[in-house]
């Protein structure tokens, strides 16, 4: 039998999420999946899963929960967080960026996320929900995919896939840092003409704060509003993930993994893909600007992304071993308080002054 995990309690937003439900976006369904697909990719292969397997997607703060038929291996990525693993009474503390063995009914808690607004939360066999459409990813607008259509609630049972955890638990030497240097690239268009140039220079030359109204659809942006030469709306046309639509308040929505397929309104920039995972780690009210690139720029970026996670997967090493220090015992001996200089003595200046 495979492990599972019973959930605690549920975080506020945790959800199954893989690679994406490609294919279907001529009939209305959206692509949904990871907002972070680099680090999706990076959890998995530090549980030795495929690069698309489904994990848990967590927006601000992860789960509790207990590990029930047989020992279980995780790891979180995407995020700077702390993962409690509590057994017997010992509670014992690990970081992101490595693989770590849970024995069965061990309970974990991941805390509030550090400098990100989403995180994956990958485990070896990966999440073992109906696969829909080609895709185990939850559509939390359509209610499909993933474990029944939504986010987990407190006493789910999720079931994890079978796996060998006979290897050694892996670590990232070198995380990638999430850093938002507070700009965010974009190709200009589709319908860049339909801006007024000062709205245009507005857009490129203004930072934008994100709102709360910030989901995996969008996040609405606050500024000033950009002005348009012949009104907002245009003949519904397609959206990817990344497009910057502008509706009549002449404020920016920037789509999300979980965007609508097509929309009326025009589309003044696309953010390029090598940004998406910054875009989707942003939280409310922070602050972002944008540059425009060229397409050419845009697919360099993708490449050199592409190949900074190659290389981190390549790199990946067994985790090193630390020797455990017992604190209690450091404390009874008293050490600190005990020291005395050696320079208070005229036997211990004369031995400083032959050193020196």
């Amino acid at each position: 039998m495979s492990a599972a995990i019973a959930i605690l309690q549920p975080g506020p937003q945790t959800s199954v999420q893989d690679a994406g439900r490609l294919g279907f976006q001529a009939f209305g369904v959206p692509v949904c999946g990871a907002l972070d697909p680099p680090a999706l990719r990076l959890a998995n292969a530090l549980v030795g899963n495929e690069p698309g397997a489904a994990a848990l997607e967590l927006r601000l703060a992860g789960p509790a929960f207990e590990v029930t038929g047989g020992p279980a291996r995780l790891a979180l990525t995407g995020a700077d967080g702390v993962i409690e693993v509590e057994q017997g009474g010992e509670t014992r503390r690990f970081g992101p960026w490595r693989a770590i063995d849970i024995p069965e009914r061990a309970r974990v808690r991941i805390g509030p996320l550090k400098a990100s607004g989403s995180a994956i939360l990958a485990f070896a066999g990966g999440i073992d929900v109906p696969c829909v459409l080609g895709s185990r990813a939850t559509d939390l607008k359509g209610r499909f995919g993933g474990h029944l259509g939504r986010a987990l609630m407190a006493g789910d049972v999720i079931a994890l896939g079978a796996s060998s955890l006979d290897g050694p638990c892996l670590e990232l030497q070198n995380p990638p840092s999430l850093t938002f240097g507070g700009a965010l690239r974009v190709v200009l268009g589709p319908q860049a003409d339909a801006f007024t140039e000062d709205g245009l220079a507005e857009f490129l030359g203004t930072a934008y704060r994100v709102s709360r109204e910030a989901d995996r659809m969008g996040l609405r942006l606050e500024g000033t509003p950009l002005g348009f030469r012949r009104g907002a709306d245009i003949v519904s046309d397609g959206i990817v993930t990344g497009s910057i639509q502008v509706p009549g308040s002449g404020l920016p929505i920037l789509l999300l993994a979980d965007h609508q397929t097509i929309g009326g309104y025009a589309k003044i920039a696309t953010v390029i893909s090598a940004d998406l995972p910054a875009a989707g780690r942003l939280l409310p009210g922070a602050s972002v600007r944008f540059i425009a690139v060229s397409v050419a720029q845009a697919e360099e970026a993708r490449r050199a992304q592409e190949r900074a996670v190659a290389q981190q997967i390549a790199a990946l090493l067994p985790v090193r071993a630390l020797a455990r220090v017992d604190l209690e015992a450091l404390l009874r001996e008293n050490l600190v308080s005990g020291v005395v200089s050696a320079l208070e003595s005229d036997e211990g200046r004369g031995a400083m002054d032959r050193i020196t």
